[in-house]
């Protein structure tokens, strides 16, 4: 039961942490590349409205964001843990998978965007997360 709670409490400080890192990176996003003119990217009827004005490039560091948020709560879930490390980095990139197959029901992007998002930047980056944390303490 204890390994449990504590496998439990590192992946939930993993979450928070990718999703902070995850926050922090769509905030700076505008700053980095400039929305296009005329376009309201901070509240969710404002990207609605401006989809179609976005371009190829609009959509990196959204999928940076995601990326790296889940890239780094991977990490963290098996830095903190003990045992079944993949599990715990994996649950992380299950969890931003949600998340992202409910962002793309309510936030319109290209299909190409969609399909590599969900396919590439949360499973697959939680992984990368463990193996890197695997590469870095060596266990």
């Amino acid at each position: 039961m204890k390994n449990f709670l504590l496998r439990l409490g590192a992946i939930t400080l993993a979450l928070f942490l990718g999703g902070s890192l995850n926050m922090f990176i769509v905030g700076i996003s505008g700053s980095v590349i400039p929305p296009p003119p005329g376009a309201d990217f901070t509240t969710a009827e404002g990207l609605q409205q401006s989809a179609h004005l976005m371009e190829p490039r609009h959509f990196i560091m959204p999928f940076l964001a995601h990326a790296l948020g889940t890239l780094l709560a991977g990490f963290v879930a098996a830095a903190l843990t003990r045992e079944r490390r993949l599990s715990a980095a994996l649950i992380t990139g299950f969890v931003f998978l949600t998340g992202g197959i409910m962002a793309v029901q309510m936030i319109p992007a290209p299909m190409w965007f969609n399909i590599l998002d969900l396919v590439v930047a949360y499973v697959p980056m939680a992984w990368a997360g463990y193996r890197v944390q695997q590469k870095i303490f060596a266990n």
